[in-house]
């Protein structure tokens, strides 16, 4: 083990605790975004997850998206429990760090996926169906997707795409999934007609800021080392997610004339939503632009495209789906070898070509993401059904389905 790099490692082991901060951060983050009735079950959600993916993971996920390609589309069964995954640095991934610091890292990004889709069906989906979509997505879906993307072999990784810490990976399928969960479901009872404000703008905010917090190790981490290319991720990181804030704030502003405290946090949330592809290939300044982007156009596609039409229950298409594919077609624009040797020039630097493969990428991945999660959901439900009744519902999930609740009044 005379390879492994105590820094690099110790940095490693950092940032997987602060990814994995990242899930109850979200938990906050939609639960307070809830009415009173649903708040301990949409917390639920995403701490279940916590526990129930990382057993999937060690069992088969990581082997199914790292472990030796077939075909170029998912991983093989060589790292089953893992098996074959031990303290010796796989030079293939991180030569630097123990496999199994890499895996774990990784580990902590498959939790929040599935997670994140929750967001669209906050309010309406059992239980039940939650977990088995989840799981199966999980599989079928990120598994397949980080396999293309990160894994040797992968195809859309010898396309020549970049993602640096998972624009694509993460938020491009946990966002179009979530656009397809809310079009299959449908609309809550209610829906526009019946008033449906954030219980606790408190705990959105205190979300919020745990999610900033530990997006560092989500984008820096992604460096898989603790040297300059981590110092750069870190930067632009904090940037992005700083314009973001500003700028959908300001927009919200103009718009509704009043600065909006749950604009500002779902704009921060815009902004680390389009630097993650980016933030190990591009300079701080193209960190601001991507933020300001990133948070005028999810503020635009969540007031004006998707509310009313379509009831994405937590805004996840419109932040992280849009956010995302603006962050990977940016990076396609913004990218440069004087950051990241590793990576690729954009158009900017005279490489078109780069943005064309970025597209590529990008569109691959929504339709599959949106077809399998269609054909999941379709499946599910004709053996234990999606939703709720609606007496379940109008009850509110905390009772329905946990026999708990958030505050005892």
């Amino acid at each position: 083990m005379d390879a492994i790099n105590g820094a690099d490692t110790a940095w490693i082991l950092v940032s997987s605790a602060l990814v994995m901060l990242m899930t109850p951060a979200l938990g906050f983050f939609y639960g307070g975004l809830v009415r009173q009735k649903n708040a301990l079950s949409t917390i639920m959600h995403s701490f279940f997850m916590l526990a129930f993916v990382s057993v999937l993971w060690a069992l088969v996920g990581y082997s199914l998206a790292f472990s030796p390609s077939l075909g170029g589309f998912i991983g093989g069964f060589d790292w089953v429990g893992l098996n074959g995954v031990g303290l010796e640095p796989n030079k293939e991934y991180a030569a630097t760090i123990p496999h199994q610091a890499f895996m774990i890292y990784q580990m902590m990004f498959a939790v929040i996926t599935p997670a994140l889709i929750s967001g669209a069906f906050a309010e309406r989906k059992r239980f039940k169906a939650f977990i088995i979509f989840s799981g199966l997505w999980l599989l079928l879906v990120y598994a397949p997707v980080a396999h293309w993307v990160w894994g040797v072999g992968g195809w859309i990784r010898a396309l020549g795409a970049l993602d640096f810490a998972g624009g694509t990976v993460v938020h491009i399928t946990s966002g179009i999934s979530a656009l397809v969960c809310a079009l299959v479901l449908g609309k809550r009872v209610g829906y526009g007609t019946e008033p449906m404000e954030p219980h606790n703008a408190t705990y959105t905010i205190l979300g919020t800021a745990l999610l900033w917090f530990g997006w560092f190790g989500f984008n820096a981490g992604s460096a898989l080392g603790s040297g300059a290319l981590a110092v750069s991720a870190f930067v632009n990181t904090h940037l992005a997610a700083s314009m973001g804030a500003l700028a959908w704030m300001t927009a919200s502003w103009i718009r509704h004339k009043r600065p909006s405290v749950l604009g500002a946090a779902a704009g921060a949330v815009a902004g680390l939503v389009g630097i993650t592809p980016a933030a190990g290939f591009v300079t701080p300044m193209a960190s601001l632009i991507i933020g300001f982007l990133t948070g005028i156009c999810c503020f635009f596609a969540v007031e004006v495209l998707v509310r009313g039409r379509v009831d994405d229950a937590l805004d996840v298409f419109g932040v992280h789906g849009v956010g995302g594919i603006i962050g990977a077609l940016a990076t396609g624009v913004f990218a440069t070898k004087a950051v990241n040797s590793a990576g690729n020039d954009g158009l900017l630097y005279g490489n078109p070509g780069l943005l064309l493969t970025q597209f590529m990428a990008v569109a691959a991945v929504a339709i599959y993401a949106a077809v399998i999660t269609f054909v999941l959901l379709k499946l599910i439900n004709l053996v234990v059904g999606i939703r709720v009744s609606p007496e379940e519902e109008a009850r509110g999930l905390d009772s329905s389905q946990h026999g708990e609740t958030a505050y005892q009044i």
